[in-house]
Order: C-alpha cells, then structure tokens, then sequence
C-alpha cells in the first residue's frame, strides 16, 4: 500500500471522467496548434507545434489507458515522437507526405534534430498538467480551495 495522496486519488479516479477529460484536452491541443500556426511564424509555430504534437499523444493515451502514471504517458507519447522523428530518416515518411496531408501532419518529412528536445518539453508539459489533475481530482480542488479561504 503505498501512503502518497496522488496514488489513491489515482486508483479512485474514474475512468469515464478521465477519458473525458483526456478526449477535451486533445480537442483543445489540436486547436492550439492550429491557433499557433495561424497567429506565428518560424520557430516559433514550428518548435511550438512540436511540443503541442507531444502534448497531444500524451492526452489521447490517457483517453485510451484512463488508469495510467503521468509518467507513464509523458514516455509513451515521447517514445512514439522521437519514433516519427527518427522515422523521418528513411525516405516511408517523405513519400506518404506526398501524397496526403493527413500523413504529411502525422508523420512529417524531414528528421530536424531541434525537434527532439521540444518533444521532451512537449512531454513535460503534458506531465506535470496529468499529474496536476491526478493529484488533485476535482473533489480535493474544492477541499484545497475551502482551506485556503479559512486560512
């Protein structure tokens, strides 16, 4: 049994809400990095855009794994950036842009080194807001909340 407050506000979360949660979240990052593209150029769309990416498969695994560590789904949606990015080396990515944008949006072109580290920010990010969320569901918000007024 392990004593940390995050790991029973975990194992009691539910899952629909977190799916939920998760599924709001990725609507919301898609249209971030839409927002980004269209009010900034250059780096910072591009270099953003990498980390909103990162961000996006963090949250669409939570919708899929509910009951997962933020750990867990900041390396899983890292492992699978640097996998594309790395991919990016071999000519599959290239031709599959070519020939659609939804592949072109997934999967890239080019391999960028610079890309790699705004994946880790991306996962970062997204980290610390699943375990902000993990830490403190709803119901203890409120309670911190209540307290704070007291105080």
């Amino acid at each position: 049994m392990n004593p940390l407050p995050g790991n029973r506000a975990r194992d009691a979360a539910d899952p629909v809400r977190t799916r939920l949660v998760a599924t709001g979240a990725a609507v919301l990052i898609v249209g971030a990095g839409l927002g980004l593209r269209i009010v900034t150029v250059g780096s910072v769309a591009k270099y953003g855009g990498d980390a909103l990416y990162t961000m996006l498969l963090l949250a669409l695994f939570v919708a899929v794994a509910p009951r997962t560590t933020p750990l867990r789904a900041a390396a899983v949606a890292l492992t699978a950036s640097w996998a594309v990015e790395f991919l990016q080396l071999s000519a599959i990515p290239a031709e599959l842009s070519a020939r659609s944008t939804v592949a072109r949006l997934v999967l890239g072109s080019t391999f960028n080194a610079p890309d790699l580290f705004w994946y880790v920010v991306g996962a970062a990010a997204g980290c610390l807001v699943h375990a902000a969320l993990t830490l403190f569901p709803q119901d203890r918000r409120r309670e911190v909340a209540e307290l704070s007024r007291r105080a």
